[in-house]
């Protein structure tokens, strides 16, 4: 792919901001995930945000702006819930190869996307699945599997826990990508947080590095078992958030 397409310096100064060292193979796979994110968008749904600097900074730098939050260079597993066009899941592979990811998504054709674009950008130890969060958190399938659970889905934080805290072993954190300052939010999902096994841990407050977009990361670890009626059965979390 040329390079010289599209300004990717931009990549490479936003990265640095974070810390990381984007090496060339990097930006290639990020410039082909690009190719692809406009081509597919063109017949379905992925992205209102299309402008490659809007991309790279709302979506791929966005998504790996989890390291501010933890650690990811370590081994460990994590499951991105809603992830729809692979944020932050596919960026945080392609930046941090040392974790093992699975991509949760309801519609099957935004599936279908993330596995062309796993494939072609020859990414491993990673895998998308179509399914409702509701479904896959069972004992028997993905319940408490994960090191990590993240999501930049637009819902509320009880909500949220409620669907992401059952993929988390315990001793594991839920991080949820929040767009606006959510105190008077926090206060009101903590008890929901503890009835589901979580306890609210961190926030990461900050600027997305080239912009002046605020973003706040709020980290939930997870300390015991979420019970096992949790989540309840579909469209319940959201049309009636716990409290």
């Amino acid at each position: 792919m040329n390079l010289d397409q599209y300004d990717w310096k931009l990549l490479q100064r936003a990265f640095s901001a974070l810390g990381i060292e984007i090496q060339t193979r990097q930006i290639e796979q990020f410039m082909q995930y690009y190719a692809f994110l406009i081509e597919w968008n063109g017949f379905m749904n992925l992205t209102a945000i299309t402008e490659f600097d809007d991309v790279c900074i709302k979506h791929f730098v966005d998504s790996v702006s989890l390291c501010k939050a933890m650690d990811c260079s370590k081994e460990q597993t994590l499951i991105d819930i809603g992830t729809g066009a692979g944020f932050p899941g596919i960026p945080l592979k392609i930046i941090f190869p040392n974790l093992t990811i699975t991509l949760l998504d309801s519609l099957g054709k935004r599936v279908k996307f993330l596995n062309t674009v796993i494939e072609n950008l020859g990414l491993e130890q990673i895998d998308a699945i179509h399914g409702r969060a509701e479904d896959f958190a069972k004992p028997d399938l993905l319940r408490e599997k994960f090191d990590v659970c993240v999501s930049r889905a637009v819902a509320n934080l009880s909500t949220l826990s409620e669907y992401c805290l059952p993929y988390v072993k315990t001793g594991g954190y839920f991080v949820s990508y929040k767009s606006e300052k959510v105190s008077e939010e926090i206060q009101t999902a903590k008890k929901a947080i503890a009835l589901l096994g979580g306890e609210v841990f961190h926030q990461e407050e900050f600027t997305l590095p080239c912009s002046d977009i605020y973003r706040n990361l709020f980290v939930i670890r997870k300390v015991k078992n979420t019970p096992k009626k949790y989540p309840r059965k579909a469209g319940l979390p959201t049309r009636e958030p716990l409290k």
